[in-house]
């Protein structure tokens, strides 16, 4: 096993980009490169960053010849013959060739496009823009490189043996996690830290400790670079991304109302099963699940990621039977800002019910809270998120409008065409 303090202490060694593999990302990324490479290749779309998390300030923590460094190293990746391989052969969810040799071929020629890099007011301000395959790529390793320069900005300062003992408490934290979850055997959780993680090592080491104490529990990790290395599932759908961009290229409030639908027409063409996964928070659920069209009621599920859990959950069961469908036949994933108690009160409230499983992320990942001085390790609000899609501005709404995205004035026109009336905030921890 990896000796993480040694390593961390070393942290300058050429061994330990932050990045270390285009495939050093999310396994929904590569599903949903693909459906845009074959659907919208010629799409135009900037990316930008955005720390939802104002204290904490970014330009003024992380060098930016560092940060450039790391960010130039990414964009010399390419895909190895191994990572090449496993992707054209492997079989994921049950599916073998799940990427086409199109793609592949297309993917085996990547580099990632130019990047911008500005300060501004503590923060910086990381711009990517492109065709849309090209750019949405960058999403998760900038995240990972951001996360991972803060996490090491405050090691610096800390001595060896501080090191030490700081990765021997974050490890016991992990594993009395782990302890509890594994009493209730019947629950299903995923590794979805990838974007928030404290450090790649950090996560891999998590995916082992719960491959090792969860066992079947454990069904996976996002991270596909870890799943090959550690021969488990790569786990992973869609995100918000595809229907921010399909509503911003709609010419009329109908065509803006069919987009969120539109984005899973294109899917269904492409995938069956347990990839056929709605997330419909996007612009609200409850009006995504009311004017949905009758043949989404026969995909595999629901994946929560906004709003009250529990309430998301209920209204996808009830939207179900609604439509004639056995909930019991169904599964949800929740997977926004969840740790063990959540979890396991979600599992309790919901097993029966429901096919239950869970994407545990960031407090997975990147849990040192109170593990340094002034808690100078807690995890942050970072994020990645498409602004722009052929010149026009994108929106997310989501059920809770402490994440919403956009222009005012497009947010208000989004909340008028799919009728999203007054929401609870929650506090965005992560």
């Amino acid at each position: 096993m990896v000796d993480i303090a040694t390593r961390v202490w070393n942290h300058k060694w050429k061994i330990d980009p932050i990045v270390r593999s285009l495939i050093d990302t999310d396994f929904y990324k590569l599903l949903m490169c693909q459906s845009v490479h074959r659907n919208k290749p010629d799409t135009r779309v900037v990316f930008q960053l955005i720390n939802r998390s104002r204290d904490i300030r970014l330009a003024e923590l992380i060098d930016e010849g560092e940060l450039r460094e790391q960010l130039d190293h990414i964009r010399s990746l390419s895909l190895s013959r191994g990572e090449s391989t496993w992707l054209r052969g492997n079989t994921f969810y049950g599916k073998r060739q799940m990427f086409s040799p199109e793609f592949m071929a297309w993917f085996e020629d990547l580099r990632l496009p130019p990047y911008t890099l500005e300060k501004h007011d503590g923060q910086y301000r990381l711009t990517f823009e492109g065709a849309w395959p090209e750019v949405m790529l960058w999403e998760i390793p900038a995240l990972s490189v951001l996360m991972e320069l803060r996490s090491r900005a405050v090691l610096n300062q800390m001595g060896r043996f501080e090191i030490e003992v700081l990765y021997a408490r974050a490890m016991t934290k992990l594993w009395e996690k782990v302890e509890r979850l594994r009493t209730v055997p019947e629950i299903q959780i995923a590794d979805f830290g990838t974007r928030r993680r404290h450090s790649f090592l950090w996560q891999d080491w998590c995916v082992q400790a719960m491959m090792e104490g969860l066992g079947d529990s454990f069904t996976g990790t996002s991270n596909c670079l870890i799943a090959q290395r550690r021969d488990i599932e790569a786990i992973g759908t869609n995100a918000h991304e595809l229907p921010m961009v399909y509503a911003a290229l709609a010419n009329s409030d109908e065509e803006l109302a069919n987009a969120p639908y539109q984005v899973l027409a294109d899917w269904h063409e492409e995938h069956v099963g347990n990839l056929r996964i709605i997330l419909p928070d996007t612009f609200g659920t409850e009006g995504f699940l009311e004017h949905a069209p009758d043949w989404l009621a026969g995909w595999t599920g629901v994946r929560v990621d906004s709003g009250d859990p529990a309430k998301a959950a209920e209204t996808a069961i009830a939207w179900w039977r609604q439509r004639g469908e056995d909930p019991a036949e169904k599964r949800i994933i929740f997977s926004d800002g969840l740790d063990v108690e959540t979890m396991l009160a979600l599992q309790a409230r919901f097993a029966g019910q429901t096919r239950v499983s869970f994407g545990w992320g960031t407090l997975l990942t990147n849990d040192f809270r109170g593990l340094v001085p002034g808690d100078a390790l807690k995890p942050f609000s970072l994020v990645c998120k498409a602004v722009s899609a052929d010149g026009r501005p994108t929106v997310k709404l989501s059920d809770n409008p402490e994440k919403a995205t956009g222009p005012e004035d497009e947010i208000a026109r989004y909340k008028r065409v799919f009728g999203v009336g007054v929401q609870t905030p929650v506090p965005v921890t992560v």
